[in-house]
This record gives structure tokens, sequence and C-alpha cells, in this order.
């Protein structure tokens, strides 16, 4: 990257953060590749604390440079008006990817407001923050569509769909995910917003080895997959994904919904429409719902993609 392009993340992020609402965001997103000079480069709002992600390693000069303008950035009149207190730089292309804080205190565990919901986040300690800014439009959909339904919610992570299905309305969630830790954390995100928990379950277990778990608690009017590009041991995308959709028909209701999601730059929408087509047949693709307008990206197919398919 090129400390001469740090004008523009700076004049971005200033004219962002002086419009953004007292809720989370992302304010500048240099990875969708609409930036020149400035492709690995992040900066997310967590109502007080700048978070500014470093994707490949930096020149001194550059470094430098970036820590410079951000205490300048602390010393202002807008950074006053919004209230910050904190501003953490995280090297994300570092093993066990390493932060550290440039002003302020930081506050590792706040708890932050999206579309009026609350979640607990997890900050400077890991790669993620424990919620996926991009899907804020997904949650939002959720939120609109679930009441009276019952949600199976697949790769569940800390819950955020489940937190906006129950918020919408919805009669039951199923969260499955294998890492216990992240059930854990969804469960605080639910009584953050004062749900009922006799509405919620959380299945600790490899999708791939529950099937009969999870269809006891079926049939679902609305299904959820998410899953990660990735995940040594236990998910390959392209692979293991058809695995999940030619289960389909077995788990919706004779009217149900499904949410299809794929957050690689390498896989296409089209590859879920054609698995879904050769898989379970008898789903049609319906629509792709839109991303967030802070994630352009130059190309829309390299974006998370989450696609809406109708029995």
């Amino acid at each position: 990257m090129q400390a001469a392009q740090l004008p523009q993340f700076f004049n971005h992020i200033k004219a962002q953060l002086e419009q953004v609402p007292n809720e989370v965001r992302r304010l500048f997103h240099g990875r969708g590749r609409c930036f020149e000079g400035l492709e690995q480069l992040t900066c997310d709002w967590l109502q007080g604390q700048l978070v500014v992600n470093i994707f490949k390693e930096v020149d001194e000069e550059f470094l430098a440079e970036l820590k410079q303008e951000l205490i300048e950035l602390s010393e202002s009149e807008l950074w006053s008006v919004k209230a910050g207190r904190s501003i953490l730089v995280q090297h994300r292309y570092a093993e066990r990817a390493p932060s550290e804080v440039i002003y302020g205190e930081l506050e590792s565990r706040p708890v932050v407001v999206e579309s009026r919901l609350k979640f607990q986040l997890d900050v400077g300690r890991n790669q993620n923050i424990g919620l996926f800014l991009d899907m804020r439009l997904g949650r939002e959909w959720v939120g609109r569509n679930a009441e009276h339904k019952n949600v199976l919610n697949l790769f569940s992570y800390t819950c955020g769909f489940s937190v906006a299905a129950i918020e919408g309305g919805a009669d039951k969630v199923v969260n499955v995910d294998m890492a216990k830790g992240s059930l854990a954390k969804g469960r605080e995100n639910h009584k953050l917003n004062g749900h009922n928990l006799n509405k919620v379950s959380f299945m600790a277990h490899d999708i791939f080895k529950s099937w009969g778990k999870i269809k006891k608690s079926g049939p679902y009017d609305m299904i959820i997959i998410d899953p990660p590009s990735f995940q040594k041991g236990s998910f390959a995308l392209t692979k293991d994904y058809k695995k999940i959709l030619r289960r389909l028909p077995d788990l919706l209701t004779e009217s149900g919904e499904v949410v299809a999601c794929v957050n690689s730059p390498v896989v296409t929408s089209d590859f879920l429409i054609d698995s879904m087509k050769e898989e379970a047949p008898e789903l049609n693709f319906i629509e792709r719902l839109d991303n967030p307008p802070e994630f352009q990206d130059a190309d829309s197919e390299a974006s998370l993609k989450a696609l809406l398919f109708s029995r």
C-alpha cells in the first residue's frame, strides 16, 4: 500500500464519521478495491472506538504516517463530537493478528448497537470481533420476515441471525455451530436484548454428523446457511456446501425459505444457484439480498453473496 494515498483514507473516514448513526459501522472498505493503493486497509467504528485493520505488511513510512494522522484525528473537533474514546490498529496479516492501541484505553468487550439490536463484541484479541458487519442487511431481512416462523440457523457463530429472528417475532430458532464459545456469546447476545431463551436452542454439534437431531426440531419455515469459506478439518466450501443443500427438502416446510450465503471472492452466486438446481431442484432462486453500501466492491461477485431461495 502507498503512504501517498493515506489522505484519501482519512478524508473518507472523516466524511463517513460525520454522518454515521450511533451504531456500529464500517467506515472504510479498502478490500472492495475501490480505493487504489489502499486495498488492504479497513476501518470500523464501534461507537466510540475506531478499529483500523491492516491485511498486508506495510513499510515503516506507511505505518508511521497512519499512526500520526490517527493521533491528529483524535485531537479533532469531530472526534470530540462523536465521543471518541480509543483507536486500535490490528495487524491482520501477522500471526495471531496482534493489535496496538494508538490512542485512549481500549474497551475490549463493548456492547454495540446494530439496527436497534445489541451485540457484545470481542475487540483486539481475535481476527473477528464477533459480528460480521457486511451482513447487516441480511440480518435486517431475517428480522422482517421471521414472524411466527421456526428458524434453523446453520453455522450460527455468535447468533446474529438468531437475535434478529427472535426480535422479529420468530416462534423458535435452532442455532447449530461446532464452537461452544461462539454459542455462549450468542446466548449472551439474546440476553442483552431481553429475549425469551425458551424460544432459542443452541446445538454445539458438527452439522454433518447431526442431521437426525437437527431434523427433530423441524420442519423449518426458514433456514439460514452462512458457513466459513474454509475451516481446516471441518468445512471445505465447494465440496461440503452441496452436502447441506441436498438435505434442505427434508428440513423445510412446504413453503419454506432458505437464505444461502457465501463470502469467498472466488466463489460466485452461480455456484449457489447451480448447486441448488442440482441438489434441491424444488427450491427456486428468488433474489440476491443487497450488501450495505459501505461495503462497495469493484466486483460484486467477489463480495458477500446472500441469496434467497423459496420452495
